[in-house]
């Protein structure tokens, strides 16, 4: 796989397809711009070789429909403001305007095109419209980590007609980190899995058992754990039709030697609402009526003490209901243990990123992953289709 800096980039046109898919308020205000700044590093090296940077993103999860709302114009303002010029908002990403615009772009001009997922072929992989983004550039770079999991037609089928094609800088950075954590990393490693489904992480959890040393579970998902262990658990969430997987992964995890820890303790509602009644109680002791909505306290004591020793940290899902404030104490009790060990610690998944920000532990984190798909398919010991495209 070639890299950025494997390319002559001079005064060529780059074209580089970013993740700018960034959570904006009803007024199309962004709030958080920390995809942006992710790629920065890219851009900037680019803008000092002089290239002419197009720049493609998605944004929202759109089937090919144009919709206003969630044009790519807020972000041009954005990104202009932090590369400190003027960034050109074209009003397409394809198409004989677009191709005028570009072929009169100077050293150093910067276009951002508009929602590839505007058109229905970005999602299907389609090769004409691969061909139409392709024809724009002299150099292609997918900087994209976050939909590299995904066989859209701006990261894989561009490939095949771009004249050279390469990763970015964050691109590198996402895969050497994991390979860091999984391939030869410093042990004992510990994988914390968290989130509402099991269903979500089958294979991500029968991958990491052949990676790891323990595995902490935390999370909706560690119900259908504890009643695979014969816990009644109230009205709490559970995927009936998992139990059985839930009590293999154990069972291989006591086959493997790696040690398996579900919470001793929950915070209760009696109802699925933010104003609910609320208590502590032991995992054994939950009313009948009453369903979990985080981990409690001796939970959190009890993973910080597991987290003491260890030199590896990969967390992938929320321990409950944090975006309450109420059941937010398990996940941000656990981003501070994370913070606090000496591990090399990776984080990823979009929800567990925005726990972390949350706790203000974000600088003490090694790396907090700019994709929550992509990562939950490294974790499952799979190829990302486009780095894959970038391989060939």
């Amino acid at each position: 796989m070639k890299t950025i800096k494997d390319i002559d980039l001079s005064g060529k046109r780059v074209f580089f397809r970013v993740d700018f898919n960034v959570p904006m308020d009803e007024h199309q205000n962004i709030t958080d711009d920390s995809r942006i700044r992710a790629v920065l590093p890219t851009l900037e090296y680019a803008l000092d070789h002089n290239s002419k940077l197009i720049i493609a993103s998605h944004m929202g999860r759109l089937k090919g429909k144009v919709v206003p709302e969630l044009s790519l114009s807020p972000v041009a303002k954005r990104l202009g403001r932090l590369l400190r010029k003027e960034v050109i908002m074209a009003k397409d990403c394809i198409g004989s305007e677009i191709k005028a615009l570009v072929n009169k772009m100077k050293g150093g001009d910067v276009v951002l095109l508009e929602n590839l997922r505007f058109h229905p072929e970005e999602q299907k992989n389609d090769d004409a419209f691969a061909k139409s983004l392709a024809e724009l550039c002299e150099v292609y770079i997918n900087d994209a980590f976050a939909v590299s999991h995904r066989a859209n037609a701006s990261v894989v089928a561009i490939t095949k007609y771009a004249p050279v094609s390469g990763a970015g800088f964050l691109l590198q950075k996402e895969l050497n980190y994991f390979k860091q954590a999984m391939a030869d990393p410093q042990r004992p490693v510990v994988a914390i899995v968290g989130g509402a489904k099991v269903s979500s992480k089958l294979g991500a959890l029968e991958n990491i058992l052949h990676h790891v040393d323990k595995i902490i579970i935390g999370g909706a998902m560690a119900n259908t754990f504890l009643k695979s262990s014969g816990h009644d658990l109230g009205k709490s969430k559970i995927e009936i039709d998992l139990i059985e997987f839930a009590a293999s992964i154990m069972r291989k995890a006591a086959e493997s030697g790696i040690k398996f820890y579900l919470p001793v303790d929950a915070v209760v509602a009696s109802h699925f609402d933010a104003r609910a009644e609320i208590k502590i109680v032991p995992i054994q002791e939950i009313p009948s009526s009453w369903m979990i909505m985080d981990i409690g306290p001796a939970t959190s004591r009890l993973y910080d003490e597991i987290l003491y020793d260890a030199k590896t940290i990969i967390w992938n899902g929320p321990m409950g209901v944090f975006e309450m404030d109420a059941f937010s104490r398990g996940t941000f009790a656990m981003a501070n243990s994370v913070a606090n060990s000496y591990a090399l610690s990776i984080v990823g998944g979009g929800d567990t990123d925005v726990a972390v920000h949350e706790s203000g532990e974000t600088d003490r984190i090694t790396y907090i992953s700019t994709g929550g798909g992509a990562f939950l398919t490294l974790l499952e010991g799979k190829v990302l289709p486009a780095v894959a495209a970038l391989e060939v």
